[in-house]
């Protein structure tokens, strides 16, 4: 008699489950060597702008704000001292026109975070004393002169000052343009960077984002839709080996995601110019409301490849900072 061809039973979820709990316990008995697989560390970000006391926020929501972005280094930057003159506009921008705190708060945190955050230097440009108040913080270790964030023009003397500084220092020079409010004159940079060819400048903010656009009005400074290669920015980036741009706060997310065939093109030709920044004044780290967050999705979402999203969120800040 011919034997009986016996048909397998369909696999069900509980047999899944159970097989897959007989070949975890038989595991447990094998070496940990044997069975160790650990997650490989996730890719580091190196965030070049962020402050304490952002708009009243904690340094503990701040902490857990990078953390929870995947933030592995950020540079800290302090705003000048509180006074009443032209380039505060009477005071109204004090603390970076944010509550941010200062020099010596960035300081004493980052020296109780060591490895986590580093810190920058700054002082108010247009103070005699602003020279000297810089310089004690770059003898301290400052990474970096920021934010220049005051109402001068970018091409003034008090601002040629301190890029000589940065120069002697060997320090990056952040600067916030928004033209008619702080470092005005943002056509004639150039000039300051054939001048001052061993500082490196690094542009920030609506000026800067807006001029991606060689059709840009100087009108709106979140101007929205379609983009004409070749904007100021794009040249500035492409003709002076010492000109670079943070693509942080909500003005660098803007460009980003207004014209994302202009995006792709713009990243991977400014590769080696770009660095991630965050400018979130958030207490979360993720989701739609932190900016930060959806700064590194939009870099991730339109480089062209691996190589070109791991400068612009580490490699190249690590280079320019010697990390």
């Amino acid at each position: 008699m011919a034997p009986r061809k016996l048909t397998p039973a369909p696999l069900t979820r509980r047999h899944f489950l159970a097989a897959g709990a007989a070949l975890c316990g038989t595991c447990a008995g094998l070496g940990a060597a044997e069975t160790s697989r650990p997650n490989p560390p996730p890719d580091p970000i190196i965030d070049i702008h962020q402050h304490t006391h952002y708009h009243g926020r904690s340094d503990q929501q701040m902490l857990a704000h990078q953390r929870a972005m995947g933030v592995t280094t950020t540079i800290l930057l302090p705003a000048g001292r509180p006074t009443v003159r032209p380039a505060t506009h009477g005071g109204r921008s004090n603390g970076l026109a944010a509550n941010c705190t200062g020099n010596e708060a960035v300081v004493e945190y980052a020296r109780n975070h060591p490895g986590e955050f580093l810190f920058g230097a700054n002082e108010v440009t247009d103070l005699p004393e602003a020279k000297g108040e810089i310089e004690k913080y770059l003898k301290l270790g400052a990474k970096i002169i920021a934010e220049q964030k005051f109402g001068v023009q970018c091409d003034s003397e008090e601002s040629q000052v301190l890029y000589r500084l940065a120069a002697d220092y060997g320090v990056p020079m952040l600067l916030h343009f928004q033209e008619g409010t702080y470092n005005s004159g943002f056509k004639r940079l150039p000039a300051m960077l054939k001048k001052f060819p061993k500082t490196i400048f690094i542009m920030h903010a609506q000026t800067t984002w807006a001029n991606i656009d060689a059709n840009y009005e100087w009108k709106n400074l979140y101007p929205t839709g379609p983009v004409a290669k070749g904007g100021l920015t794009s040249q500035y980036l492409a003709d002076y080996p010492n000109c670079f741009a943070d693509m942080s706060a909500g003005s660098g997310l803007n460009s980003l995601l207004r014209d994302e065939e202009h995006t792709r093109w713009f990243l991977e030709k400014h590769q080696d110019k770009i660095l991630y920044g965050s400018d979130c004044a958030d207490t979360i780290g993720r989701g739609p409301g932190c900016q930060g967050a959806g700064t590194i999705a939009a870099i991730r979402k339109y480089a062209a490849n691996k190589t070109v999203e791991r400068k612009i969120l580490f490699e190249n800040s690590k280079k320019l900072f010697r990390l």
